[in-house]
């Protein structure tokens, strides 16, 4: 079931109270996910994370600027750069104060989209639980990660596999290295144990072990 509508986009338009064609800022990001070189960070990764946003809603103090920066988190993607988190909270910010939207929101969601790039929550008090949906997909089934795993190395396809392979499994070595992956207790609770599993799994085949 696909979370991210235009019907479910345009209400949360006038819930914040945003001016102006929110159609076109729709068709803005549903043209940015369609992007032919994503295979993860498409337009179903933002509806897995609206769904599951759905279902922990209530652990949220704004849930709609959180909402907001779900949508607009990943809009600028390119495996090329390292600022794509940067350019994605900067898009969000303009589309947000082009649409009389106020500081405070845009600088709030600003933030959130921020969090995400190093998984640091301490940039919103909302950030713990939008980094946790990010994070969420490393504690899904063993089918469902190996799909993520697959569409992540399908991204970076330019990148030769003797420099892919070591790289990647040090920043999944990253997270394995921390004391909790998922901030959250709901997420602790829910995905910490089959995500170490995951991670594990996948960083021994990256090793070659």
């Amino acid at each position: 079931m696909n979370a991210a509508t235009p019907e479910r986009w345009a209400r949360l338009w006038r819930e914040l109270e945003l001016k102006g064609d929110g159609a076109r800022v729709c068709g803005e990001l549903h043209s940015h996910y369609s992007e032919p070189h994503r295979h993860y960070h498409t337009l179903n990764h933002v509806s897995d994370l609206l769904t599951q946003f759905d279902s922990v809603k209530s652990l949220a103090r704004q849930a709609d600027p959180v909402e907001f920066a779900i949508w607009f988190h990943d809009v600028v993607y390119d495996t090329h750069g390292g600022d794509n988190e940067e350019k994605s909270a900067a898009l969000a910010k303009k589309r947000i104060l082009q649409a009389d939207g106020t500081c405070e929101l845009a600088r709030v969601v600003a933030n959130l989209i921020l969090a995400t790039k190093a998984h640091d929550s301490v940039l919103h008090f909302d950030a713990p639980l939008l980094v946790d949906l990010d994070l969420s997909i490393f504690g899904q089934s063993q089918d469902l990660f190996d799909q993520y795993e697959t569409q992540i190395r399908r991204e970076y396809d330019w990148v030769p596999a003797l420099i892919f392979k070591p790289k990647r499994a040090q920043i999944l070595e990253q997270f394995l290295g921390r004391p909790r992956i998922f901030s959250t207790d709901h997420f602790f609770a829910k995905y910490e144990q089959r995500a170490r599993t995951n991670l594990r799994r996948s960083i021994r085949r990256l090793r070659g072990l």
